[in-house]
């Protein structure tokens, strides 16, 4: 009988818990990424390979500089700070839902001074008129008098419907989701930085790129009134000439421009005012070299590691914790609260057993009539969960379209560059032929001024793909999810257990 009474006295007092519990929703994950029929893959073409994606993947550019600004723009930038901040107070809060779980215990003390009305209670035994402003009471007389006091009071919850449980499951959730969000947070903040120092080293590309044919057009211009003095040519291609320097020239405040934004851009990344990576970031260098093979992970990893999934992945586990909070109100809230207090009109009687008073005991509080709130509320909880699945089947659906768009981009403008590469060569052979012949006299300047035209229009477009592909590798990197599970998992997450 003693076993049987204490299985049911624990049964009592765990209870049972509303609502229901969560388990973790199938994903749609197809068995391998998705291919399609494209060109045949060049040897100099980098390729999305089998295997571990490399969790710090901006040492693949093998650009010293990049790592630096990656791992600055990390303990630096004010997006990740504010997401830290918003985490910790997701941890406070989760700290003060569990509070709940304990008894609450306030110890009080206090010395007033009390007077007896004589026309209140005291009057129902007698009170009159006694000198001094005491209050006669049965034949004795009561004046003012102080009265110590000290004590606690107790209450404690029992939680035999699972309300603060599921609560505590609820912040729990909660406080995965804001950790989530800050992962995102960092790996868009290291995309960022990778891009925009990218399209930096692009920019400064474009302007050598400019600048080197500015001096081969004012060398043509020169070259060509050098002929017109002699009769050799005309004051049209003089012209014409004169006209390609300048139109040269007008592209070079656009392209200084651009740089001097870019550096502004990573200085707000790294949490800097502008102008302040002049020094460091003013001299040109290449635009980071592509990795030969790019491991991209397995599709099944992909879930299981990007933050965005797992953040909405805990936002529906708190949705359904919510629902088990709101049915647990429709059951009896019982408390079990007391209190012990010393009073005494005397501070050396405080202590005394004389000067104890008491009182325990549960109180049970049961909704009878709520006009359809409780209902209401529960009917709004499963429509959040709902909401909630909803959101994260969609958010696994975008997450492999990203990476598809990705793969797609990074392959398609490879090819691209390949092209522009073969274009490029068979421009500048095209010049060279173009200006033998005007200096042979067989042709005019105009052959000469096409051809310069159509160099610098392949090689700012060559340029360009350059810089594209390695922005898109960056994007196919930021769909994978990969940036923060070992370097920044602890250290910088700054995290406690």
């Amino acid at each position: 009988m003693g076993i049987k009474r204490a299985a049911m006295a624990a049964l009592l007092l765990t209870g049972c818990t509303a609502g229901p519990d969560f388990e973790r929703p199938e994903a749609w994950t197809p068995s391998t990424w998705f291919t399609r029929k494209a060109a045949k893959p060049t040897l100099e073409a980098s390729m999305p390979v089998a295997g571990p994606l490399d969790t710090e993947w901006w040492i693949g550019f093998h650009d010293p500089v990049l790592i630096a600004l990656i791992e600055r723009a990390a303990a630096n930038n004010l997006d990740v700070r504010a997401a830290t901040a918003r985490l910790a107070q997701s941890r406070a809060q989760r700290g003060i839902g569990a509070a709940d779980a304990f008894p609450q215990i306030n110890g009080t003390t206090s010395l007033t001074r009390q007077r007896l009305s004589k026309n209140g209670a005291a009057s129902l035994f007698g009170g009159g008129g006694a000198p001094g402003g005491a209050v006669p009471i049965g034949g004795r007389s009561i004046p003012a008098f102080d009265l110590f006091q000290g004590g606690f009071d107790a209450a404690w919850e029992l939680d035999l419907w699972g309300r603060v449980r599921r609560a505590v499951e609820n912040a729990d959730a909660t406080l995965d989701a804001s950790r989530e969000a800050r992962r995102a947070t960092l790996i868009s903040t290291l995309s960022e930085v990778a891009r925009n120092y990218i399209q930096l080293r692009g920019t400064q590309a474009s302007l050598r790129l400019t600048l080197d044919n500015l001096a081969s057009a004012q060398e043509s211009a020169s070259l060509t009134s050098e002929r017109s003095r002699a009769g050799l040519s005309t004051d049209l291609d003089v012209a014409n000439a004169r006209a390609q320097v300048e139109s040269t020239a007008a592209i070079l405040p656009q392209l200084e421009q651009q740089e001097q934004q870019g550096m502004n851009a990573i200085s707000l990344l790294l949490g800097m005012p502008p102008a302040t990576l002049q020094a460091e970031l003013g001299t040109a260098a290449p635009v980071p070299p592509l990795p030969p093979a790019v491991p991209i992970g397995l599709p099944s990893e992909l879930a299981r590691r990007r933050p965005d999934v797992r953040q909405a992945e805990a936002q529906l586990h708190a949705a359904t914790a919510s629902i088990g909070m709101a049915r647990a109100d429709f059951y009896p809230k019982i408390t079990l609260s007391g209190s012990v207090t010393l009073q005494s009109t005397q501070l050396k009687n405080l202590a005394g057993i004389a000067s104890t008073a008491y009182s325990i005991g549960p109180s049970i509080t049961l909704p009878i009539f709520e006009g359809g709130r409780l209902r209401r509320t529960v009917e709004l909880r499963e429509a959040q969960q709902q909401e909630a699945a909803i959101t994260y089947q969609r958010t696994i659906l975008q997450a492999f379209t990203e990476v598809d768009n990705a793969l797609i981009a990074y392959g398609a403008e490879q090819r691209r560059r390949l092209r522009l590469v073969a274009q490029v060569e068979q421009a500048k052979l095209a010049l060279g032929l173009a200006q033998s012949r005007f200096r042979q006299g067989i042709s005019d300047f105009l052959g000469v001024l096409t051809t310069q035209r159509t160099v610098l229009s392949a090689q700012q477009q060559l340029a360009d793909s350059t810089t594209l592909v390695s922005s898109n590798l960056v994007a196919l990197y930021k769909a994978l999810g990969g940036g923060w599970e070992q370097t920044y998992k602890e250290t910088q997450m700054a995290e406690s257990p």
